[in-house]
């Protein structure tokens, strides 16, 4: 039975030698941005799209939707504007609407919910609805 427990001991050394020097190695490096390396699953379309969006949302929106959370007041006009740039019912086919597929959809969504999250609940209704 000792003689059992020293080879189990002596593999599970070996085993745990060699994961650290794979992880020393260099193979794998962690990314704390993209942590499941999502990044490199998207076209360069959906890349371009949410560059855009981000874009939009940075520039054009943030000013807008802090005033309007300072004011007490809701902007309809951004939706208006969020319709005719595309971003709401993105995934629908015809109608004028953008036509795209839904990783595209849940990419936008996450760049307009960076900044406040009731108007992802507007994109939500008008893409699945």
């Amino acid at each position: 039975m000792k003689h059992t427990h020293s080879i189990l001991r002596q593999t599970f050394k070996s085993l745990a030698t060699q994961k650290r020097s794979y992880a020393i190695s260099g193979y794998a490096k962690f990314d704390w941005e993209d942590a499941l390396n999502l990044e490199s699953l998207l076209t360069e379309e959906e890349r371009m799209v949410r560059d855009q969006v981000r874009q939009y949302c940075q520039e054009k929106l943030m000013p807008r939707v802090l005033k309007a959370y300072r004011d007490e007041k809701f902007d309809r006009n951004i939706l208006y504007e969020m319709g005719e740039l595309g971003l709401l019912g993105s995934t629908v086919q015809g109608y004028g609407c953008a036509g795209t597929n839904y990783v595209t959809y849940g990419l936008i969504a996450r760049e307009v919910e960076r900044l406040v999250f009731h108007f992802f609940h507007f994109i939500f209704f008008y893409c699945v609805s």
